[in-house]
């Protein structure tokens, strides 16, 4: 979700980046997927392959703390490392503290109930487009299409079209029976919330 988040702040603003197109940052891009998703995910399998965990989709609650705290200390060694570079810019920053918080959000619910990681995620990122919106953006933005060329979208739009994405995600949860609408709802408000609470924290 991190990655995803990035990606949103590079297509909107390139230039608060320094650079003029996604394209320009790919190694940032690789460095955030690489201490997000490949890096835990490769911790989880290790947990799989030791036995540790029963399914790598962690089904029991109870499995799902190991995960949770390896993931967090990743995202954490990340966001630490970004705030302590200059060539980051803030809004990145907030948005890797707001998952960090919102992960951490989610290991503490985890005690009680199975929140939803998927709705914490998706709750998150919209939390950020939502701030990106209001503070850290331009009304609109122009974004180069294979097909049409240069088109110009509203930052609202892309916060509606977002909130729509996470509807479907979170729907799609329900219809697999994973979590109940309590759990879902519960991990949106967490994600949504962390994101806000870190540029709080950060202001």
């Amino acid at each position: 979700m991190v990655t995803y988040m990035l990606i949103l702040l590079l297509l909107v603003n390139p230039y608060q980046f320094g650079v003029y197109s996604i394209s320009d940052q790919w190694k940032l891009i690789m460095l955030v997927f690489l201490s997000s998703f490949v890096m835990p995910a490769f911790a989880l399998f290790l947990m799989r392959q030791l036995k540790m965990v029963s399914s790598l989709a962690l089904h029991d609650r109870h499995e799902r703390i190991g995960p949770y705290i390896i993931s967090g200390l990743f995202y954490m060694w990340m966001f630490i490392n970004f705030k302590h570079n200059q060539s980051i810019p803030f809004a990145l920053t907030v948005a890797t503290l707001g998952a960090t918080i919102g992960l951490f959000f989610a290991f503490f619910f985890n005690n009680f109930t199975k929140i939803s990681a998927h709705a914490v995620g998706m709750g998150g990122l919209t939390g950020l487009a939502a701030i990106n919106s209001i503070y850290f953006s331009f009304d609109t933005f122009a974004l180069n299409t294979w097909w049409f060329g240069p088109v110009e979208f509203s930052t609202n739009f892309v916060v509606m079209i977002i909130v729509v994405l996470t509807g479907i995600v979170c729907t799609a949860r329900m219809i697999v029976d994973a979590h109940t609408p309590k759990q879902i709802y519960g991990g949106l408000a967490a994600g949504f919330a962390a994101q806000f609470i870190a540029l709080w924290f950060l202001q």
